[in-house]
């Protein structure tokens, strides 16, 4: 995962990006990806619970 903590603390999932980050254009060349799960990933000590996050923001 790129610039993506997660962490569960009972039935709690936090999620930390840091906004400051850039790892350059998307694909598109539309936006700036700031984050990315890089498709569906497990939940920490969930495994059958997935997740699927992008943070982005325009060019």
């Amino acid at each position: 995962m790129k610039n993506v903590e997660m962490s569960v603390e009972g039935n709690i999932l936090t999620i930390k990006v840091d906004l400051t980050k850039d790892f350059g254009p998307s694909t598109s060349g539309k936006t700036i990806i700031i984050a990315s799960s890089e498709g569906n990933q497990s939940i920490p000590g969930k495994e059958n619970v997935k997740i699927g996050l992008n943070v982005y923001k325009k060019k």
